[in-house]
């Protein structure tokens, strides 16, 4: 089947199924365009919590999914492929957290969206890179913090907010490749772009951006200033929705910095292709697999009871603050 056939097909069994297909930006353009809706994580978060369907698939990493399933537990959550996993994540292990915790009891405990279940049912409080500022705002001044999993974003809301909050030593793998040489290079080739870079790189590409924020702030940005130029530090995905709702615009993406560690973690990584700035994760969301688990109902995502009643917690705190 073509591609516009497996649109189709997908469609088809959304109607049938009462289904609804989730996508995040970091998603290929061909799922992006058949996907009921599309979104950064607070926005697929929404989404999940108050649909009426009566199966959601998420076309995105395995920890959205279980956000979707915690959010909807009366609801069927299917992926593509289990193994689109999350390297920020993984970085922060339940285990790891919960000793951090026992020897840290009068802390609380802030995670950022991207963490497990269990790491979730640790939490205090979830935070997206859109809404991090917004919510670290209105926790206590005297509120000693604990954040994880990713050091940099941390450290940017850090230095926005004042705070002095621990933070722990996680990060993405695609927006750790960028660096400040890549876009000076790019800046002197084009010297009226604005640079635009995701939370999630270190403090010297933030540093050096003229936006610095979420994929949803990016769209936004561009939105409000048309017929610009722009150079974008974060997975490639965003690019299309940035291209789709400015086509005006022209967006060039960063090349990462590849060194030993990364080509390790694209070897790694078994399925999908891999470009120099695409979560690989990602890319194992594919067309053919959202027409197979939309068709056989499988693989579906669970999160076990024990685990949920507490991990939907701080999901619903994030959602009353922001």
């Amino acid at each position: 089947m073509n591609t516009k056939s497996l649109q189709e097909e997908i469609r088809r069994l959304c109607k049938e199924k009462n289904a609804v297909v989730l996508a995040h930006y970091y998603t290929t353009g061909d799922i992006q365009e058949c996907a009921d809706f599309v979104g950064d994580s607070l926005a697929l978060a929404r989404k999940a919590a108050n649909t009426d369907a009566d199966i959601i698939v998420m076309c995105g990493v395995h920890f959205m999914a279980e956000t979707c399933k915690l959010l909807s537990p009366e609801k069927k959550v299917l992926v593509p492929d289990p193994e689109a996993g999350c390297s920020l994540a993984d970085s922060c292990d339940a285990a790891d957290l919960k000793r951090w915790k026992e020897a840290h009891p009068e802390y609380m405990v802030v995670q950022y969206v991207n963490t497990t279940a269990a790491t979730k049912a640790l939490t205090d409080v979830v935070v997206t890179s859109g809404n991090a500022k917004k919510v670290i705002d209105q926790l206590p001044k005297d509120a000693k913090i604990f954040f994880g999993p990713d050091y940099n974003l941390g450290s940017y809301i850090n230095s926005v907010t004042g705070r002095e909050m621990v933070l722990w030593n996680g990060g993405c793998h695609v927006h750790e490749r960028f660096s400040v040489e890549a876009i000076l290079k790019m800046k002197q080739e084009h010297p009226e772009a604005t640079v635009m870079a995701h939370l999630e790189c270190k403090a010297p590409v933030l540093a050096v951006a003229d936006v610095k924020g979420s994929t949803a702030d990016m769209l936004k940005y561009a939105q409000n200033h048309p017929a610009a130029t722009y150079i974008v530090a974060t997975e490639a995905g965003i690019l299309f929705e940035l291209q789709r709702t400015c086509p005006q615009c022209t967006f060039l993406p960063v090349p990462p910095e590849v060194t030993e560690s990364a080509e390790a973690t694209d070897t790694d990584i078994s399925k999908g292709s891999c470009a120099c700035n695409e979560c690989q994760y990602m890319k194992l969301n594919t067309l053919q697999k959202l027409l197979c688990c939309l068709r056989d109902e499988q693989p579906e995502v669970t999160v076990a009871p024990d685990i949920a009643q507490d991990a939907v917690k701080p999901i619903n705190r994030m959602l009353e603050l922001s």
